[in-house]
């Protein structure tokens, strides 16, 4: 009898030291393994926290589409931590995603599993009888100019339109934002009861290069345990002066390198060429460079026009200056001449020329699409290419 209590302790010692404490994702089953080791070691109060917690990472705390990809993104983030750390790690995901969460709160999601069982139970709080979604948009904000965002507040509601009740529910919320049908963001959230507060949409946000006539579309879509509602809005007002607008372009830096030739005319590369042999006999003859016609000044400000009309292929097309990189990475929106509104040339002038170079130097404001104004001064190097000047480089002097 001794030996069989014996035999029992220490079966249940190995089935003990056998668990997992921390998560295992190198598969998607060891992942479930693991995580129900982890589970049924803690109290039930704790369980229903952790997760809680794995919820909340799987839905916001990765960026993926779909249940399969939003499982293996789970199990990369969370592969080795243990309880304390992922219920930390969720409750940094709540607040930066501003969900109304906590892992030291009372359980408030109901019942959740994240391997997708999504059958109804008896008391799932997440299978909400509603006919249809409602969504509430209201500008909020004022900057001076106007709004500064919307209010987007989804609402269940049931056949008369009225809002349906509903508490201690984890129903996922997601806002699509769209302009002439490119979308622009994506945006999640938990609608736990019917005080939803939704989602804050600054306009702060939304990039102004790629909203189309002031407008933009909404999707907001709520998943429940049977179904999901959605509902869209089309031509939402926002206001242009509150969007999102680069900086002035800062392309090239006092530190970036320019041609030496362009800017020193005692450079050897200046210098004149040597008189062309007029020996029969030499092996080679050196052919003489095409001259330029036009005034490098000329095609300063030929470039400068056509920035300020942002006729950025015409602008791209007078230059040769690899730190500009391709058309699209010259003409970017954000981080490009593409966010340049208007150009007021004050001063052009010659700083040294010869045939092969020269440096121009230029006086001018730059004013963004936010109407934000910048005064620079700048000096433009450029080069003989084919008997045309072509801008090689470009620096922002102090």
């Amino acid at each position: 009898m001794r030996k069989l209590s014996f035999l029992l302790v220490f079966s249940l010692l190995l089935f003990t030291a056998c668990k997992k404490d921390s998560v295992d994702a190198t598969s998607t089953k060891t992942l479930q393994s693991s995580i129900n080791d982890m589970t049924s070691s803690l109290p039930t109060i704790k369980q229903i926290k952790f997760n809680e917690a794995l919820y909340i990472l799987k839905t916001f705390g990765v960026e993926a589409d779909g249940d399969v990809a939003e499982l293996k993104g789970l199990g990369q983030l969370i592969n080795g931590k243990k309880v304390p750390e992922i219920l930390s790690l969720a409750d940094q995901v709540a607040q930066k995603n501003g969900i109304e969460w906590a892992s030291t709160a009372p359980p408030s999601l109901g019942e959740m599993n994240i391997f997708g069982d999504d059958k109804a139970k008896e008391s799932d709080p997440n299978d909400i009888k509603a006919n249809s979604l409602s969504v509430i948009t209201t500008p909020t904000g004022n900057d001076g100019n106007g709004a500064t965002a919307i209010q987007i507040i989804p609402r269940l509601v049931d056949n008369a339109g009225n809002p349906v009740s509903f508490t201690g529910a984890g129903l996922e919320a997601t806002l699509e934002v769209f302009s002439n049908g490119v979308k622009l963001s994506t945006a999640k959230n938990l609608m736990t009861d019917n005080n939803f507060k939704g989602f804050n949409l600054k306009f702060s946000s939304i990039p102004a290069g790629k909203v189309v006539d002031n407008k933009i579309d909404i999707t907001v879509s709520v998943k429940t345990t049977a179904k999901t509602f959605k509902m869209s809005k089309i031509g939402l007002d926002v206001n242009p002066s509150a969007l999102k607008v680069p900086a002035p372009p800062k392309i090239d830096s006092t530190t970036v390198n320019q041609d030496p030739s362009a800017v020193d005319p005692n450079s050897p590369v200046n210098q004149t060429n040597p008189t062309i042999s007029t020996d029969p006999n030499a092996a080679t003859t050196p052919s003489v460079p095409k001259q330029p016609i036009a005034d490098p000044k000329a095609t300063v400000s030929k470039f400068l026009n056509n920035v300020s009309s942002q006729n950025l292929k015409a602008a791209f097309d007078a230059s040769n200056n690899p730190s500009w990189g391709s058309y699209e990475s010259f003409s970017n929106p954000t981080s490009g001449f593409g966010s340049v509104k208007n150009v007021n040339v004050k001063n052009i002038t010659s700083n040294a020329a010869n045939a092969n170079s020269a440096s121009v130097n230029a006086t001018y404001d730059v004013t963004d699409k936010n109407g934000k104004t910048t005064s620079l001064k700048v000096t433009f190097g450029l080069k003989n290419v084919n008997g045309d000047w072509k801008i090689s480089s470009y620096k922002i002097n102090p």
